[in-house]
This record gives C-alpha cells, structure tokens and sequence, in this order.
C-alpha cells in the first residue's frame, strides 16, 4: 500500500452510529497521534453530516495527547443548519476522555467580492531539496536516525532556509516552504481540505522557535495547543502550494504563529493560525 492509500484509508472513517465516526492511525512509531490527523478526521466527520455545503473555517483545541495505538471516536454535534451557513461541533475522545474538539462552519458556494494579498517571491519547488534529501545530509552519521527520518510520507515538503535541527541557528521568525501531497486523490473539496488540514501542522509551531536558535530536539517541549484554518477558495492538494509562515510573537512558554498558503500560481487558497507550547527543559 502505498502512502498516499495509507492517508486516504486513514481519512476513510467508519461510521458507528447517526453522528458518531471512528479513526484510526498509521502504524507508525509515534508517541502521540500527530495533530493535523485529528483535524483531518474530525474535518472529514463533519463533512459527513453536511449536504452542499463547503467548509470556510475550523477552530479547534488539542486537549490531551492522543494514543496512536487505540481508535478514535469523533462525536459530531449538529449545532445549526441554516439557508446558508450549517455549524457543526466535533468531539474526539479516547478512552472516555475528550482529547479534542472543533468547531467548524460551512457555507453554500456563493459569489461576492474577491481579492487577495499577492504571493511573495520563492525559489521554484523542484529547484529545493526535499525532506529526504535534507534528512539524509543532517543525520549522514548517525545510522539509527537516518532510518527513522528518511522514509516514504504523504506530504512532500521542500523548505526555503530551512535550519539544521541539531544545531540550530537564530534565525527570523519567518519561513516558507513548498508542499503537496504525495499522490492526487482527485477534485473532491473536503477530501483536499482534509488533505491541507493534515499537511498544515507539520511545520508552523517550528516558526516560533526559529528565533531562539532551538529546534524541537534540543531541549523543548513542544505540541500544537490549538489550530485554526480558513479556507479562502478550492484547491487540489496535489499540486504545489507556498506555505508563508511567521510568528509575530512567544511569551508564556507559548509560541503564536501564521500561516498563508498560496497555490504555485499565486492564489490564496488558505489562511492558519496556531498557538504551540514551547517550554525549555534544557539539553
């Protein structure tokens, strides 16, 4: 099975009972479930209780580190379906607690006034090294890890300025990078949403720590506290789109962060924003 069919069985959830959905996770070796998972699965649990309607907006909260070897039962909550708008809240939970929750809004397509802010200048993709590349050099002396890290995953990311995760430098508070997923699953909306929800956490709680010349091997604890995306006009997820992320502050062992994702010919099709835990343990 090929990586791309491991993420589309992942986002394929079963359904349970009226409202009620269940997840699994890759088999892979985590400690907790990644983030952008859970608000994938609970995205696509919502589009389930939803009829021509598309997402415009999700808001959600992580609660308590998810175990990667049990299910996932998401509970959706009809909370309003209006002439326009529909309102749906969704509950993840394990073993009886929750460990997140979501609100998220969607909207009949309709038209109405439209503009943007323009794409920033960047490299072309395919002139970056990609993760596996990146990867290969960093831990080129240490066998164990290269294992781990270089691998086949859904989502190809090539960075622009990327730091050296053993031995970080202060930087900017600024980064962009190209990413797409691995495979094209077609023109569905809510299945490349789902797809740009999940790829959208992998990279931006890295931004606020640029800054402090610390990655988050070195010494941090770090997880996704919230996440927040809004999603500006359809896209495929299988072609090339510029993540541009900055963080405008930290305080409070927290990091805030943004992000706008433009498709490679300059349109605007997201907007995120994420507050992370940053809390020094020291080396």
């Amino acid at each position: 099975m090929s990586v791309m069919d491991e993420l589309a069985r992942i986002l394929a959830l079963e359904p349970i009972e009226v409202n009620l959905f269940r997840g699994v996770s890759p088999p892979e070796e985590r400690f907790r479930i990644f983030g952008g998972q859970v608000v994938a699965q609970a995205l696509t649990a919502a589009y389930r209780t939803v009829d021509d309607r598309i997402c415009h907006s999700l808001q959600s909260y992580f609660i308590r580190p998810g175990d990667p070897a049990q299910p996932v039962l998401y509970q959706v909550e009809r909370s309003r379906d209006g002439k326009s708008f529909a309102t749906r809240r969704v509950i993840a939970i394990q073993k009886g607690e929750q460990i997140f929750n979501m609100a998220c809004s969607f909207q009949v397509p309709e038209d109405g006034f439209d503009h943007q802010s323009p794409m920033p200048e960047a490299p072309a993709p395919l002139s970056l090294k990609d993760d596996n590349e990146r990867w290969a050099e960093v831990w080129k002396d240490d066998p164990d890890n290269l294992k781990r890290w270089v691998r086949d995953r859904p989502i190809e990311m090539r960075a622009i300025n990327p730091i050296n995760i053993r031995a970080p430098e202060k930087a900017e508070p600024q980064h962009m990078l190209w990413f797409r997923a691995a495979g094209d699953l077609g023109e569905d909306i809510a299945l490349n949403q789902a797809l740009l929800a999940y790829a959208s956490d992998y990279s931006l709680l890295g931004t606020a720590l640029r800054p402090h010349g610390v990655s988050f091997i070195s010494g941090v604890q770090s997880a996704s506290l919230d996440h927040i995306l809004w999603f500006h006009r359809p896209t495929n997820f299988s072609r090339w789109h510029l993540y541009v992320q900055d963080s405008p502050s930290a305080s409070g062992a927290r990091g805030f962060n943004r992000g706008a994702i433009y498709r490679e010919d300059g349109v605007l099709v997201a907007s995120a924003a994420q507050e992370g835990l940053m809390r020094w343990r020291g080396e």
